[in-house]
C-alpha cells in the first residue's frame, strides 16, 4: 500500500503557510476542511492552503508537494486514530469511534490515489471553489532516475 509524505524543495511553504507541514510527515489532500468555505474565506495564506495545500498528519500543517511512499498497515492504523482524533478536536465529532468510519475513507481516498504511481512520484494538488463545491485536481511529477555519475566523481586520487 501507499500513502504520500510531505517534501520540501525549498523553503516557500514557511512563507505561504500559515502552519507548514513537516517534511517527511504522512499527508492527504485535507479538501474536506473547505467544505463549508466561501470566496471571502480566499485571503491571503488561507487562500495559498486552500489552492495549493495537502494536509499533515502530525503538525496538521499544509505542503505544496508530497512523494509517493509505501506504508505499512500499522502506521495507517495510528494516522487513522490521529486523524479521527483531529475529528475530533476541530471539527466536532461526538468521539473518536464515531470519526474513525470518516477518516478511514480519507485515508483510503489518498491511498487510491497514490496506487497507481511509483515511489517518490511528486503530487501537487490545485482546488477551485465551484457552484457544486470544492474540486481539487491532481498534477504528478515523475522522479528522474539519477545516474551514478551526477553522484560520485570517479578520478585518480594521487
Amino acid at each position: 500500500m501507499k500513502l504520500a509524505r510531505a517534501i520540501h524543495l525549498d523553503d516557500s511553504d514557511r512563507n505561504v503557510f500559515f502552519s507548514p507541514a513537516r517534511t517527511g510527515e504522512w499527508c492527504l489532500s485535507g479538501g474536506f476542511e473547505f467544505s463549508d468555505w466561501t470566496e471571502a474565506d480566499l485571503t491571503g495564506k488561507a487562500r495559498q492552503a486552500f489552492a495549493n495545500g495537502w494536509l499533515g498528519l502530525e503538525t496538521f500543517g499544509r505542503a505544496t508537494f508530497v512523494a509517493v511512499t509505501p506504508i505499512e498497515e500499522t502506521e495507517l492504523a495510528t494516522l487513522a486514530e490521529r486523524l479521527a482524533q483531529h475529528f475530533v478536536d476541530i471539527y466536532g465529532a461526538p468521539s473518536v469511534e464515531a470519526a474513525l468510519g470518516v477518516a478511514h475513507q480519507e485515508l483510503a481516498y489518498m491511498a487510491e490515489l497514490c496506487e497507481e504511481h511509483p515511489e517518490n512520484t511528486l503530487i501537487a494538488v490545485q482546488r477551485d471553489l465551484t457552484e457544486d463545491g470544492v474540486r481539487e485536481a491532481f498534477r504528478t511529477i515523475a522522479a528522474p532516475e539519477a545516474k551514478l555519475d551526477m553522484v560520485a566523481v570517479h578520478g585518480d586520487i594521487e
